[in-house]
């Protein structure tokens, strides 16, 4: 008995967690906020212009972060054959090409050049949440309770 309360349990825990949506944290400028620091003090916030993401540098308080020393690196594809993009630094941020839809952008940031590197992950799932109306990468809907 008690073995199949539990086991109802875990299955209902699982399919809700499959079902709900998590929500994204949302930037100034209504891109997704990836964190670049171990302490909350440097995101990335990643929008779409054209055919290119913009990740832009942001502090703690959410306020626009001028480049210098930093770095990016990008893949994407296959984890055993990953492809590796290039960045380039614009005015406001680094420039990656967009990647396919449903594909995922795996991120290194640096702060400096001696700086341990901090690895964010995007799934670029560019599906339609019903409930928003939001690209899915995007989506505000907050997670159910």
């Amino acid at each position: 008995m008690k073995t199949n309360l539990i086991t109802t349990l875990l299955l209902a825990a699982t399919t809700s967690l499959l079902i709900a949506h998590s929500g994204v944290e949302l930037g100034p400028n209504k891109g997704r906020i990836l964190e670049f620091s171990k302490n909350e003090t440097m995101h990335g916030e990643v929008t779409v212009s054209g055919d290119k993401f913009q990740i832009a540098l942001l502090d703690k308080d959410m306020k626009p972060v001028a480049l210098a020393d930093q770095t990016l690196t990008a893949v994407t594809g296959d984890r055993d054959n990953p492809t590796k993009l290039e960045v380039a630094k614009g005015p406001k941020g680094f420039l990656i090409p967009v990647i396919k839809p449903g594909e995922w952008l795996i991120l290194q940031y640096k702060d400096s050049p001696k700086a341990k590197p901090i690895t964010a992950r995007l799934e670029y799932n560019t599906a339609t949440c019903e409930a928003c109306s939001k690209a899915e990468w995007l989506c505000e809907c907050k997670p159910e309770k």
